[in-house]
């Protein structure tokens, strides 16, 4: 295949363009695979700027055909590399842990606001109180502690008076957790799932036209507990 929608050109077709767009998509994804979940879920300082640099860095070869691709590449390499490193060394010592991720600062100690903290954080009164609300805490005063953490988002940790009881608290017995497995999405067994349960599709058919009296592709989604229950939910 001629490679020239690599290279810088005078201009390109719509095909070009499309393979690099192709090309960006699939290395970009290359890219976020090797720096790991941590960079998608936990925006952190280092995280957001590796974010602002590959976006910038990717999005000039895509808009502009007198560039060509190979330069973008390396030098998003080489970025990752260094991002590799840095995380490495962040888990090795401590000094650097604390530099790319500093540790966490009080905004509320015992129920009284820590205005140091909001100045620290660089947040107005509002954003606090917002976040409050999200977590549906009305009284300031009920907060034992919030701490502002370095990826952005604050913990709050009630007073323990103010917690909800839970059964240990009431000396009550509880039943093991059990997360309940997937056996049936968009009309389809999904036979991984259901060989974990031990169970097979003979099985599953006969249970589900005993107890339910519908049939497998008429299903949106099943699951199966512990005990062999099985919930459905049926397109609607």
């Amino acid at each position: 295949m001629d490679m020239d929608f690599f290279q810088s050109q005078e201009s390109l077709t719509e095909i070009q363009w499309t393979l690099r767009a192709i090309i960006s998509f699939f290395f970009l994804l290359f890219v976020a695979k090797i720096m790991g979940q941590r960079s998608i879920s936990q925006l952190r300082l280092l995280d957001f700027i590796m974010a602002l640099s590959i976006g910038n860095i990717i999005a000039h070869p895509l808009s502009d055909q007198h560039l060509g691709m190979k330069g973008s590449m390396i030098t998003i390499g080489v970025l990752v590399i260094l991002y590799l490193i840095f995380i490495f060394s962040s888990l090795k010592w401590s000094k650097f842990t604390k530099f790319v991720d500093p540790s966490p600062f009080p905004l509320i100690k015992n129920g009284e606001i820590i205005y140091k903290g909001l100045t620290k954080a660089r947040i107005p009164l509002e954003i606090l109180l917002s976040e409050l609300r999200k977590e549906q805490i009305q009284d300031i005063q009920k907060v034992a502690l919030a701490l502002w953490e370095s990826d952005g988002t604050i913990s709050f940790v009630l007073d323990p008076k103010y917690q909800a009881l839970t059964p240990k608290d009431m000396k009550l017995m509880t039943k093991p957790f059990s997360f309940p497995i997937t056996i049936i999405k968009d009309g389809k067994i999904d036979f991984e799932e259901l060989k974990q349960t031990g169970k097979d599709k003979d099985w599953l058919k006969d249970k589900i036209r005993m107890v339910h009296n519908v049939e497998i592709k008429n299903i949106l989604l099943a699951t199966i507990d512990n005990n062999d229950k099985i919930n459905i939910f049926l397109y609607k």
